[in-house]
């Protein structure tokens, strides 16, 4: 029977679709820790002001993948990206979603992570260390080689990265698979208007944050009228200190939040920056 040609288009064009769709992957198979209720899918908030997609109340972590475009170009490196929000909310598509197939652009395997919101610092840094082993656990599987598994963050998503930079050797919850015993610490990071990094006396480096010689590479990019523009400032400092190679940018204006949408010099510059030093790793 021959089926019409309306009917072939339009079953090619969901194959198409679904083909194209970006994978999704729940981090925690089971319960998720520190979690009494049932978990759920994200909710967007009501603000979606510059176009800026917003979730909140995050209580089933997941990673979005992003394969390269163009396998020619595969870097066989995965990048694990933490979007922003202060922890209350993930500006999902503004330092997520566009931020991934930027990088999928580049020949980079990106990995969109919805940690947990709102004011889940604890459960962010269980989730972030989660994500990464999951990542190194399925290298094969992605075409990834396995030590090259990296962070990146925007914002309070900085904060993330940093975290998950320096307190990789912590153990944060109980090993639920084989995953686990894989090492949390990232290959390197990319910590772009990060916040929260200043917060111990002085505006000096948050104290939590243990800073050593084992700490991975980092690349850090920010602006003298970002508010938060000293956290940046003072984690190239410690990094400095400790003899870890960082690569600081500090422009003068860009202000915060602006992701690598066109219109602001900051938003414009950063992307080649940190293509160029993604390329040197």
């Amino acid at each position: 029977m021959k089926h019409p040609l309306w009917l072939f288009c339009i079953i090619m064009t969901t194959f198409t679709a679904q083909a194209q769709r970006p994978a999704i992957l729940h981090i925690w198979p089971g319960t998720v820790p520190g979690e009494a209720k049932p978990r759920h899918a994200a909710i967007p908030t009501s603000d979606t002001s510059r176009g800026v997609m917003r979730l909140t109340d995050v209580t089933d972590p997941i990673l979005t993948v992003y394969p390269p475009k163009n396998r020619a170009v595969d870097k066989h490196t995965g990048i694990v990206v933490c979007p922003g929000g202060g922890y209350q909310i993930l500006a999902i598509n503004l330092e997520g979603e566009e931020v991934a197939k930027w990088l999928s652009s580049l020949g980079y395997t990106a990995f969109v992570l919805q940690y947990r919101v709102p004011k889940k610092e604890a459960g962010a840094l269980q989730d972030v260390q989660r994500a990464i082993r999951l990542v190194r656990s399925r290298a094969r599987q992605w075409g990834l080689d396995a030590d090259k598994t990296g962070v990146m963050g925007f914002s309070a998503g900085g904060s993330l990265s940093a975290r998950a930079s320096t307190l990789y050797d912590k153990s944060t919850y109980p090993p639920v698979d084989e995953a686990d015993q894989l090492s949390c610490r990232p290959a390197f990071a990319a910590l772009i208007y990060p916040a929260y990094l200043d917060n111990g006396p002085n505006r000096s480096l948050t104290p939590e944050l243990n800073v050593n010689g084992q700490t991975p590479p980092m690349f850090l990019f920010a602006t003298a009228d970002d508010p938060y523009g000293n956290s940046a400032l003072v984690m190239a400092g410690a990094l400095r200190d400790a003899k870890v190679p960082v690569e600081l940018h500090f422009y003068a204006s860009g202000g915060h939040g602006y992701g690598l949408r066109p219109g602001n010099a900051a938003a414009e510059a950063w992307p080649g920056l940190l293509a160029k030093w993604l390329k040197q790793r």
